[in-house]
């Protein structure tokens, strides 16, 4: 049974970081535009909202993390996921954004209409029952990982009599107080999990097959709140913001280019941190170089802390099977738990999982090329998010909703319905492909095959250096020659060949 129909200019899929980001642009850039937001949860917040598991908090400093137009006004720059919150909450009420939040939306489907120059966007509500929409453009927050469907790397927990919980199904009564805990993992969620649980826990081990990389740095930026003391927020907050991005851009091309340096600049700093005790240096050398994986964040030193004080471990090797009483390791030793928690990564979706289609025909992203980290070829009138791999991702929702923006207006001032990106077949044939997902990271090796293309030169490639992407965005104009501009039945800008390619 399907409900009314509403009409929008802008559809925006999503109520997380990207989302809230694209709807206060749009009030910021484009007042005139009518949008709504979409959100298939009952609270905002995506990420923020989802994960409930203890200690939960970005990854990244919040003055990157941050929007580029609201400074972060906390004093920890790493932050827990109720202070991210209060953010979001804030800049949804300060901008007038949280009566355009539709919630319980779940979008399962969008066609866009050549004939209309507008997308049927399907949604199902929460009582089953589904409902259209219809928006000339469709902007999509909706992350980068599969909500319904983590990672599952197939284990059979046999005899294992005690619990188990995914990190991305937290139970909110689980009680942990004085038990055995065993995180299976070493990513982000692991890091984070272990400290936090280990002050109630009996104990902690985290087991992981392979190490991480880890890098440990205060939860305050020292700097960031002498600024704020001196001078006015805003601007405490760009320069603040500037400057973690370029010590985000140097130290990474300083791991591409000087791997062994960093190694030992990463395993000095935890040597320091254990302050002469010992520890299992292996347990922090991975069998690949700084930055060819994301690296863990550990505020304050807490992880390094709870193994100091007894109350948790690293255990590095390859499951047998699980038994009665914990996890029997490939080297006999068996791990004890009451609890196991499976912190083995995500599964990246592309475009949310929605059944998205051109004329009815479906679209495969696999088989599409990046424009600008932003749009796709050929496919009008819509924009993704997808976040950096080497730096925070509302770096790139800043950009994107940006440029989107500028976009809506460079249309309604040509009088046109229709932008996109238009990548002729010869054009195609002459691109060189690029592997920008050259991490060895498992979420993302083991997506290679639903990521869209990306070629060696821009625009057509989603790239991964966030100052030059800012400067090229800025910098270039929107009426490139690559976008084509068209009203329903009428040529604006674009010649006529752009016109039957981007039909």
């Amino acid at each position: 049974m399907a409900a009314e129909q509403s009409d929008f200019d802008v559809l925006i899929v999503g109520a997380g970081i990207s989302g809230i980001g694209m709807a206060a642009h749009m009030e910021m850039m484009c007042p005139g535009r009518s949008y709504t937001v979409v959100e298939r949860r009952e609270n905002l917040g995506g990420t923020w909202d989802l994960f409930r598991y203890p200690g939960i908090r970005s990854d990244s400093d919040m003055h990157t993390l941050g929007f580029v137009f609201e400074p972060w006004k906390h004093e920890k720059s790493i932050a827990d996921a109720p202070a991210i919150l209060d953010y979001l909450n804030r800049i949804v009420d300060e901008r007038g954004i949280r009566g355009k939040i539709r919630y319980g939306h779940k979008v399962l489907a969008a066609d866009w209409r050549s004939d209309e120059a507008r997308w049927h966007v399907t949604a199902e509500l929460p009582d089953g029952t589904t409902t259209t929409l219809t928006a000339n453009f469709i902007y999509l927050g909706s992350g980068y990982y599969d909500y319904d469907d983590p990672y599952d790397p197939g284990f059979d927990f046999g005899e294992f009599e005690g619990q188990v919980v995914h990190p991305q199904f937290w139970p909110e009564d689980l009680d942990y107080a004085g038990k055995n805990v065993v995180v299976i993992g070493s990513g982000a969620t692991a890091v984070t999990i272990v400290p936090a649980m280990a002050e109630q826990a009996g104990h902690v081990t985290m087991l992981q097959r392979t190490p991480t990389w880890m890098f440990s740095r205060p939860a305050k930026d020292r700097i960031a709140n002498v600024l704020r003391k001196f001078l006015p927020e805003e601007l405490a907050y760009r320069i603040t913001r500037w400057k973690n991005i370029k010590l985000q851009d140097i130290g990474y091309k300083r791991a591409r280019e000087r791997p062994e340096k960093v190694k030992e600049f990463l395993h000095k700093r935890i040597r320091k941190t254990f302050g002469g005790r010992d520890y299992d240096v292996a347990a922090f050398t991975p069998p690949y170089n700084p930055w060819e994986q994301r690296l863990c964040l550990v505020p304050d030193d807490d992880l390094f802390e709870a193994i100091k004080r007894g109350k948790a471990d690293i255990k590095t090797g390859r499951i047998a099977r699980f038994v009665k009483g914990g996890v029997e390791l490939e080297s006999g030793e068996v791990v004890p738990a009451d609890i196991v928690v499976t912190a083995t990564g995500l599964k990246l979706a592309i475009a949310g999982k929605i059944a998205v289609s051109q004329d009815g025909a479906p679209v495969d992203f696999a088989q599409r090329y990046y424009y600008k980290g932003c749009m796709f070829s050929n496919l009008p009138n819509l924009a993704v998010v997808f976040g950096y791999l080497n730096a925070s991702w509302t770096l790139r929702a800043d950009l994107n909703s940006d440029y989107v923006c500028r976009l809506l207006n460079e249309m309604k001032a040509k009088g046109a319905d229709v932008a996109v990106p238009v990548l002729s077949e010869a054009d195609e044939a002459a691109l060189e492909e690029d592997d920008i997902f050259d991490f060895s990271s498992g979420y993302i090796q083991r997506s290679k095959h639903i990521m869209p293309k990306n070629a060696v030169g821009f625009p057509w490639r989603l790239n991964q250096e966030y100052v030059l992407d800012r400067k090229r965005m800025a910098e270039d104009p929107v009426d490139d020659g690559i976008i084509a501009f068209r009203r329903v039945g009428a040529n604006v800008s674009a010649p006529e060949e752009q016109l039957e390619a981007a039909e």
